[in-house]
């Protein structure tokens, strides 16, 4: 039997698959990208035979259904853990879906509770990186970490996060899945801190980064600052990495503002993050949906936005509902 471990390449999708193998120790082929490649699952469907194992981390089931439907008719057992936009989960005997698309979750805490907490602390690395604060700052205390732990923890996160984000490996520190074979080495995320450079060298490069973002003049930004503010980044290595931490950077330093940042693309357009108010998080998804893009309530973004929509979805994003559902 082969396995194979499929995971988005950033904060939540390693953790939650370091987690996994920490408490079910086997070999298996992993099969990870930078955030933008989210399809991965169609490299797993010309490997896999029937009786093979395939777990899937931090992926969108919706936009992975035709290889995730492939693999289950050809007889491959699929555990699908998530909190993304799924579409229709289909009814097979060979699937485990666990999926939960609420706002105070992410994947790495799915599998914390698949796991009773067996790697606690690498899915508060996940949450941290997930920009999940709040929640793992009270999941972290009443696991009697200390402050400066939390604070090592939430760094650590965040940096792992801010390598997924590139148009090419060339772009990142360390492709993701050369982070993950450093990540898998230690069971406890605090050990890794103790004997690795490796948060030091991310935070570096992203604090480098966020300080070439924050020079920027907003495209659109509410009265006095209220309901948001739209950026534009170019198309340059250092905005290619910073353009989701950005986006999470901006909506904790003002959780009651909602947030796109946009990228120009090499070919014309722009890529879009959008995070909700942490006040209210909701709408970010539906936005995106009505321009082609998808995501959760709370953070969804749009892969290629023709420059020409750009003035219709900066007036949809001055006045869309956020909280509102979905």
């Amino acid at each position: 039997m082969q396995r194979f471990d499929v995971c988005n390449g950033d904060a939540d999708g390693l953790c939650a698959t370091v987690q996994w193998r920490c408490h079910e120790p086997a070999p298996a082929r992993l099969i990870t990208g930078l955030k933008r490649e989210i399809s991965l699952l169609a490299q797993v469907q010309t490997q896999a035979q029937a009786g093979d194992e395939v777990n899937v981390f931090d992926l969108s089931m919706q936009r992975n259904q035709p290889a995730l439907l492939r693999l289950l008719d050809a007889g491959v057992r699929v555990r699908y853990v998530d909190h993304h936009a799924t579409g229709t989960v289909p009814d097979h005997p060979l699937l485990q879906a666990h999926v939960d698309q609420g706002s105070e979750v992410c994947t790495s805490l799915l599998v914390d509770q698949l796991l009773h907490g067996a790697c606690r602390h690498w899915a508060l690395v996940g949450a941290y990186g997930d920009n999940l604060t709040a929640v793992a700052d009270q999941m972290a205390i009443a696991s009697g970490l200390s402050q400066a732990q939390r604070q090592a923890l939430q760094r650590l996160g965040e940096g792992i996060n801010y390598n997924a984000y590139g148009e090419s490996e060339a772009d990142v520190h360390l492709p993701p899945a050369r982070l993950y074979a450093v990540l898998a080495r230690y069971r406890d995320p605090l050990d890794l801190l103790a004997k690795e450079p490796l948060a030091d060298e991310l935070d570096a490069l992203r604090q480098a980064d966020l300080t070439q973002a924050r020079h920027l003049t907003p495209l659109w930004q509410g009265l006095q600052g209220a309901q948001g503010r739209v950026l534009c980044l170019p198309d340059e290595a250092w905005a290619r990495r910073v353009v989701g931490v950005l986006a999470n950077e901006l909506a904790n330093e003002r959780p009651d503002q909602a947030q796109a940042v946009l990228r120009q693309l090499p070919g014309g357009g722009y890529s879009v993050s959008v995070r909700a108010p942490l006040q209210c998080p909701g709408g970010a998804a539906a936005l995106c949906q009505a321009f082609g893009g998808n995501g959760r309530a709370r953070a969804a973004g749009i892969d290629a936005l023709p420059e020409a929509d750009l003035p219709r979805f900066i007036d949809a994003f001055a006045v869309t509902a956020w909280g509102a559902p979905g």
